[in-house]
């Protein structure tokens, strides 16, 4: 199962957000989208998940049509973590992670909220109240609220999907390399993730494929190795970017020393 989007053209207000924007993202695989601030990246991430209807193009989930009119179907094989969650009302934690418990299939599931919290590194926090979390608690508690819906990365011979857009951006080092591996994880497990990131280094840890936005097109897509490249990153960022790669690794890694701006 893929998520396939083809052709995607977006103008808001005269705009052009996305020009002419393809991307294929496989079951079993971490699919990053990455790119400059204002390149088209939350913006594609609204149009995969069928908020934003694209003025062009089209996106299908395993040969299904995504859309604002097919959300209760996809409920079940999709979770979509947007970029910022904003409640109004004082729910405790457990509240906010049965939301997206009873979104999906495993609704009369009593431990899975646990279980949940317990994988985002939170176990214990459901009886206190979402308010009085700081960011980065609140934004571990939507990704349990996520992961309730689609627990099971594969179900009836069919991946599910997880759909991050910056899971990490508000958390310390150590909880990014947690979230990161959740997502690692349940793409072990044969479901699809397709995640907007800023971390380029944690990009090259952990996705399996990479799409670069520009201007809101596509600069390059391929592995982290055939994207993350000196030439392509300093052309997309606006500023000298030079690569590194450990000696008894592969992983190429960006220091903050090592960039300069344009000149």
């Amino acid at each position: 199962m893929s998520v396939v989007a083809r052709n995607i053209g977006v103008e808001i207000g005269g705009r052009v957000l996305l020009r002419d924007v393809g991307l294929t993202a496989r079951a079993g695989e971490v699919t990053a989208i990455v790119g400059p601030n204002g390149s088209g990246k939350t913006t594609l991430m609204r149009v995969l998940t069928g908020e934003l209807v694209p003025d062009a193009g089209q996106v299908t989930l395993g040969g299904q049509p995504v859309g604002p009119g097919h959300a209760a179907q996809m409920a079940t094989r999709r979770g979509v973590l947007p970029q910022a969650s904003h409640l109004a009302f004082s729910f405790t934690v457990d509240e906010v992670v049965r939301i997206g418990q009873l979104a999906g299939l495993a609704a009369g599931d009593p431990g899975l909220g646990a279980r949940a919290l317990a994988a985002v590194g939170l176990a214990g926090f459901g009886p206190r109240r979402y308010q009085a979390l700081s960011g980065g608690e609140q934004q571990r508690v939507q990704l349990a609220r996520v992961l309730c819906q689609v627990w099971q990365p594969m179900r009836a011979g069919a991946a599910n999907w997880l759909f991050l857009d910056e899971p990490v951006a508000s958390l310390d080092i150590g909880h990014q390399l947690g979230i990161m591996q959740v997502a690692r994880d349940y793409a072990d497990g044969g479901g699809g993730v397709i995640t907007v990131m800023h971390d380029l280094n944690l990009t090259a840890m952990f996705a399996d494929r990479v799409m670069l936005l520009a201007g809101g097109a596509v600069m390059a897509e391929g592995t982290p190795g055939e994207v993350l490249c000196d030439e392509v990153l300093s052309a997309a960022y606006g500023c000298r970017l030079r690569l590194n790669t450990p000696p008894l690794g592969a992983v190429p890694y960006l220091l903050p020393q090592a960039a300069g701006a344009v000149g």
